[in-house]
């Protein structure tokens, strides 16, 4: 189910997911929400996107501070998915890198392929872009990009594009500063050089030179582009883990990005309830199954002893910063407003439920089930939470039927909400604060009946799938709620996640018994 209420009106990267929540595209947006929302409401999209649409169940995002960032990590986001219909999609073309060659006097190209010596800056994702950067950077240092020197002076020599070491109007030391300085704009490192050049625009002005004073303006601009992209690719020979979060109505909305020696790859989202040593709880359950970076980036500090765990977990140092101001500032803000863009765009969904089922509470915690069987073979039954409006995949369940026989999906939901609900009490859990059951009334007559034995007693609804009719116990006539409403979209994401999670494991136990028991 696509929510497009969620997604925001800035730059960042969508994931398009099928139904088994593989990555099946990736794409970029200077603004998140029309970009995506144009897939669903255009209707004569070419074959491949026609597919494609027809293949979204649901998708996820990350919001970038500026749309060069996003291009950035969308070509990060491809390499690591490899998605199906960006490989059908996108020209690999654009993924060149630029070079500067290993030579006496080196020369600059792109590159498709890292094979030769020298040094390699990108890739870029923008064609266009990075073609832009490499002239600049071409035309500023004058740097050559003929294969073989020519024994006389090029017209790129004559036109003064090119210093012309292929005449000897360069030495090979001066040559090397300026290709050292192009390297240092290449990788970042251009503030000074911006600086310098900035200072000389206003020479050029005042002396009313105002053709130079605009070309060198023009590339100034290009250089603080090219300037922008540290927030998402910096080079770093360290791997980054960048950890931000919200408290609110005693619950944590965590966000934790995955930086790969100057990468952004990745991020994962958490929430869980609020305790007075929360950060140092979940860094140390995080840790201890997951390897930590070299470098850890936090908003406050943390216990040294902490710290020496990491470091004794890893084999090597662990440094934890808290920046106060500059890029690693800026990153940490960044992981702070996709948590309030993720998290507090579903708490939306929250409230527009709360509101129509006229709930005591917000629904917080949710939980969904669906039976599934094949002609009333292996049938079976999937519990899915959802907290804080989001997947929480650490406490789904799938269940094996074991006393219903042929097909009879009122008593397979009695017995795995039986189940489910015993198991909680009889452990002292906290209880859902809503459960949704997938089917029309007899579905849920059956689930409420169970739920009265246990003398549970939390807000049920059935959701029935033609017309995505949500019922109540105790009331014949569905609720007056439209399926295109937040409310009830927000329902049927669950419900589909339920039958999702429920034909996956149903595939898995058909697999299963297809395989050849040994005598």
């Amino acid at each position: 189910m696509i929510d497009l209420e969620a997604l925001p009106h800035l730059p960042g990267c969508y994931l398009f997911k099928n139904e088994e929540g593989t990555v099946i595209y990736v794409g970029k947006a200077k603004d998140l929400k029309k970009r995506v929302s144009s897939y669903f409401q255009k209707r004569d999209h070419d074959p491949k996107t026609a597919s494609l649409i027809e293949a979204v169940m649901s998708l996820d995002f990350i919001v970038t501070n500026t749309e060069v960032e996003a291009f950035l990590l969308e070509n990060t986001l491809i390499k690591k998915h490899w998605p199906r219909y960006n490989i059908a999609l996108k020209d690999s073309k654009r993924y060149a890198c630029i070079h500067l060659t290993d030579e006496k006097f080196p020369r600059i190209r792109l590159a498709r392929k890292r094979a030769d010596s020298g040094s390699f800056f990108g890739p870029f994702v923008s064609a266009k872009e990075r073609d832009y950067i490499f002239e600049v950077v071409r035309k500023t240092f004058q740097l050559r990009t003929c294969k073989q020197m020519p024994k006389r002076a090029c017209l790129r020599c004559h036109i003064a594009a090119c210093s012309g070491p292929c005449i000897g109007a360069i030495s090979a030391e001066n040559y090397a500063e300026k290709v050292k300085k192009a390297a240092s704009v290449l990788k970042g490192n251009i503030k000074e050089l911006i600086e310098s050049m900035e200072t000389e625009m206003r020479e050029l002005a005042s002396r009313q030179q105002f053709e130079q004073a605009i070309a060198l303006r023009d590339e100034i601009a290009a250089l603080e582009y090219l300037h922008e992209k540290q927030n998402m690719e910096r080079q770093k020979k360290h791997n980054e883990d960048i950890l931000n979060y919200i408290v609110r109505d005693d619950t944590v909305y965590l966000m934790l990005f995955k930086v790969y020696k100057g990468t952004l790859e990745d991020k994962q989202d958490f929430v869980f309830a609020f305790g007075e040593n929360f950060l140092e709880e979940f860094l140390v359950q995080y840790y201890s199954e997951n390897e930590p970076p070299e470098e850890l980036i936090l908003p406050e500090p943390l216990e040294e002893s902490l710290v020496d765990f990491f470091s004794h977990v890893k084999g090597t140092k662990v440094k934890v910063t808290v920046p106060k101001q500059g890029e690693k500032k800026e990153l940490l803000d960044l992981a702070l407003k996709n948590v309030e863009i993720g998290f507090f765009g579903d708490r939306k969904k929250l409230e527009a439920l709360q509101s129509k089922l006229s709930l005591p509470k917000l629904p917080n915690v949710i939980e969904c089930f669906d039976i599934s069987h094949l002609s009333g073979t292996a049938t079976v039954g999937s519990m899915v939470q959802f907290r804080g409006g989001r997947p929480d995949k650490h406490n789904y369940r799938r269940f094996k039927i074991e006393s219903v026989e042929g097909i009879d999906d009122f008593a397979s939901i009695a017995e795995v909400v039986r189940r489910r609900y015993s198991r909680l009490l009889e452990d002292k859990h906290d209880l859902p604060d809503l459960i949704i059951i997938d089917g029309g009334k007899g579905q849920l007559s059956s689930a409420f009946q169970e739920l009265r034995k246990l003398k549970v007693r939390v807000p049920l609804i059935s959701i029935a799938k033609r017309e995505e009719e949500i019922y109540v116990p105790g009331i014949k006539s569905p609720l007056p709620i439209k399926k295109d409403e937040k409310a009830s979209l927000f329902v049927q994401e669950i419900r589909d996640e339920a039958h999702r999670f429920a034909i996956t494991y149903n595939r898995l136990l058909r697999q299963k018994s297809m395989i050849p028991k040994n005598d």
